[in-house]
């Protein structure tokens, strides 16, 4: 299938999840995270936060145990620039988000610092489906993708999904950016 009629189909069948299973799959998937990757040399790390009425992956468990593990870790947030359809990165003040546009929680920018992307070490990526060769499928507007091209080529680049891959998207570009990793509530997948 093509981009455009998986994001279809894996938004339709996203919605239908209850919100305990998506508490049960986020659990498992911050389980995961923290069980198989070594965050010990990791300085930045992105992580977005969830679009709770799109049903994502409830990011909120993996922010929380960075704070109570990890305190040493900056953790930075998507501010996301509509215009240009980029990304920028603050770092993480509960008392500094807002609700954008789009209803999303989101850091106003305002007095916050802003971490330029080749300075992060590890990003946590969204996306609705992958495939086995690490390519993903995301809301559409390419924002991880320029933001992830901003990025160290030494940045490890994890998905977070739902659902287990698909074989093949059929229509992948030179602009799409491979994840490393993809963590699904059942295993880790690394192409």
């Amino acid at each position: 299938m093509i981009k455009s009629q998986l994001r279809k189909y894996y938004l339709s069948k996203r919605k239908a999840i209850s919100a305990e299973e998506i508490v049960i799959k986020s659990q498992q998937i911050t389980d995961l995270f923290f069980q198989n990757f070594d965050l010990l040399k990791v300085e930045n790390i992105h992580i977005f936060l969830p679009i709770i009425k799109h049903n994502e992956i409830n990011t909120w468990l993996i922010i929380r145990r960075l704070q109570q593990k990890f305190p040493k870790i900056v953790i930075l947030i998507p501010k996301i620039i509509p215009e240009n359809f980029e990304i920028e990165n603050f770092l993480f003040d509960e008392k500094k988000l807002i609700v954008n546009p789009w209803g999303i929680l989101e850091p106003s920018g305002e007095n916050q610092d802003k971490i330029e992307p080749e300075k992060i070490d590890l990003v946590i990526i969204p996306l609705l489906i992958f495939d086995k060769n690490g390519n993903r499928v995301g809301y559409g507007k390419g924002f991880y993708d320029r933001f992830l091209q901003q990025c160290n080529p030494k940045t490890l680049k994890i998905g977070v999904c739902l659902e287990e891959p698909i074989e093949m998207i059929e229509d992948v570009n030179e602009f799409d950016i491979k994840m490393d990793f993809c963590i699904t509530p059942i295993k880790i997948y690394k192409f």
